[in-house]
C-alpha cells in the first residue's frame, strides 16, 4: 500500500510540476522555517534521510534553482529555499494535496482516519525510541 500510495503521489507530482517527491519534501521543510533556511545536517534529520542522500538531493535541486547551500559560520552548510523554489512549491501544493485526500483521505472514515493515526503515532513513537 505505501509503495502504491507513493508512486502514484510520485507520478503526479511530476506529471503537473515536475517535481519528485523527494524536491517536494525538501522544498516544504525549508518553507517552513524562519528565514527559508535550515543547516542541512538538520534538514536531513528531520526528513529522515541520511546525510549523503540530503547532499545528492540537494545538490540536483540547486542545479535547477530550487534551493541554494550557504556557507553558515566555518564548517555549516545552510540549505535556503529559494525564490524559485517556493515558487514552484506553491504551484505544486493545490495539486499535490488533491491528489492526496483523493487517493487517501477520501476513502476513509473520519473515524478510519483517527484509527489510522492513532496506530501511526503508536508505530512511530516505537520507531523513534529504537536506537
Amino acid at each position: 500500500m505505501v509503495e502504491q500510495l507513493r508512486n502514484r503521489i510520485e507520478q503526479q507530482l511530476q506529471a503537473s510540476s515536475d517535481l519528485s517527491n523527494a524536491d517536494y519534501t525538501v522544498l516544504a521543510l525549508l518553507s517552513e522555517t524562519p528565514g527559508r533556511r535550515l543547516r542541512a545536517y538538520e534538514l536531513a534529520r528531520v526528513a529522515g534521510w541520511e546525510k549523503s542522500r540530503m547532499h545528492h538531493q540537494l545538490t540536483r535541486m540547486e542545479r535547477r534553482g530550487l534551493v541554494a547551500r550557504q556557507r553558515c559560520g566555518s564548517r555549516g552548510i545552510d540549505a535556503v529555499l529559494t525564490d524559485e523554489g517556493l515558487a514552484s512549491l506553491k504551484k505544486a501544493a493545490p495539486d499535490h494535496a488533491e491528489e492526496v485526500r483523493r487517493l487517501f483521505v477520501d476513502r476513509l472514515t473520519r473515524e478510519e482516519l483517527d484509527q489510522f493515526a492513532s496506530l501511526a503515532t503508536k508505530i512511530l513513537d516505537s520507531l523513534e525510541a529504537e536506537p
